[in-house]
C-alpha cells in the first residue's frame, strides 16, 4: 500500500530536531535523513511493517509511507511531528529560557504512538555509551527486521515485532554485543502488552525511571518527562542554566519552576543550548561478543 498526505503549518518545523530523537546513531537502519531534509522512517505498525515520510517545505507539510502500515503511518503522522504538541504552555520565567525558546522556533514534541518500540531502544542504551547500544540495535535490526518498503536504501530495515524480539536467540543477542541484563529485561518486557500499560513501565523488572521517562518522551510525547540518571543531561542542563556541571538532584531543583514542561526545557537545552566541556574519562565501550 502507498500513500500520500498534506497539510499546512502556520509555523517553522525543525523536523531533524523533532524527529531525530528516534535515531539510534548515525547508522541506524531504521532512519534516515534525505538531501532535500525529508526524514525517512521505517516503522513496524500494528498493521505491519511500513516507511514514513516527512518533508516540511514553503508551510505545506507532506507525509508519504509505503507498505502495511502505510494507512497507520499517515494517520500517525502529524502527531509524529508534533502539530498537536503545546509549545506555548512553556512560560519561561528566566531570561535564559527565554533565549532558547527564540532560538529554537521549530521545536516540537512529537509522539511515535509505538510503545514498544522506543523501550526496546532504550533499554539497549541504559548505562552503556551510545556507540555500544547502536552497535547491537544495527545488528539485530540487520538480522531480524525486514526491509523497509518503498523507494529507500537497500539497508533500511523495520525493527521486528515484540513477539520476534522476544524470540531472539541467546547466541545472536551475544553476537549483538550486548549482555545478557539487557536480553533478560527485553524478553521480560514482551511477555507484556506494553502499548497499553505506558504509565506503569517501571513495574517491569529492570525498566527504572530513566528508561521509562525516555520512552514516554518518544512514544507519547510527554513535554514533563525527566530522564533522571542520565550520563549527559544534567550537564547539558546546568551549562546552559547556570553555566556549570550539575547532577540530578540540582538539575530537578532548577527544572522545578517549569514542572509540567521539564522535558521541554531539557530538549531546549540539547537543541540551542551550551554543549559542557569534554574533560576526565569517558565511559569505555564494552564487547561482550569475545567472552
Amino acid at each position: 500500500m502507498t500513500g500520500e498526505r498534506m497539510w499546512t503549518v502556520d509555523e517553522p518545523y525543525d523536523l531533524d530536531a523533532i524527529l531525530g530523537v528516534h535515531r539510534r546513531g548515525a547508522h541506524d537502519p531504521a532512519y534516515r535523513r534525505a538531501p532535500d531534509g525529508s526524514i525517512w522512517r521505517a516503522v513496524h505498525t500494528p498493521d505491519g511493517p511500513g516507511t514514513l515520510t516527512v518533508v516540511s517545505h514553503g508551510g505545506l507539510m507532506t507525509a508519504r509511507a509505503w507498505g502495511p502500515g502505510a494507512e497507520w503511518l499517515l494517520e500517525a503522522a502529524p502527531d509524529m511531528v508534533g502539530v498537536n504538541d503545546q509549545p506555548d504552555d512553556l512560560t519561561p520565567v528566566d531570561p535564559v529560557v527565554r533565549r532558547l525558546v527564540s532560538g529554537a522556533p521549530g521545536l516540537r514534541i512529537g509522539r511515535s504512538g509505538r510503545v514498544w518500540e522506543a523501550l526496546v531502544g532504550n533499554v539497549m542504551e541504559q548505562k552503556v555509551v551510545g556507540s555500544e547500544a547502536y552497535r547491537g540495535w544495527r545488528y539485530l535490526l540487520r538480522r531480524y527486521g525486514v526491509p523497509a518498503p518503498g523507494p529507500v536504501p537497500p539497508d533500511m530495515r523495520v525493527p521486528p515485532p515484540r513477539s520476534v524480539w522476544r524470540d531472539i536467540t541467546e547466541v545472536d543477542w551475544h553476537r549483538s554485543g550486548l549482555e545478557p541484563v539487557r536480553m533478560r529485561t527485553i524478553r521480560a518486557a514482551a511477555a507484556v502488552d506494553v502499548e497499553r500499560y505506558a504509565d506503569a513501565l517501571t513495574a517491569l523488572r529492570g525498566i527504572g525511571p530513566w528508561t521509562a521517562a525516555h520512552t514516554r518522551i518518544r512514544a507519547l510525547g510527554d513535554p514533563d518527562a525527566v530522564p533522571v540518571g542520565d550520563y549527559h543531561t544534567p550537564s547539558i542542563v546546568g551549562t546552559t542554566l547556570i553555566g556549570e556541571r550539575i547532577g540530578d538532584a540540582r538539575m530537578l531543583e532548577l527544572l522545578e519552576p517549569y514542572r509540567g514542561q521539564r522535558y521541554r526545557v531539557v530538549r531546549l537545552c540539547e537543541v540551542a543550548g551550551t554543549a559542557p566541556e569534554r574533560r576526565g574519562a569517558r565511559m569505555s565501550v564494552r564487547d561482550y561478543r569475545d567472552i
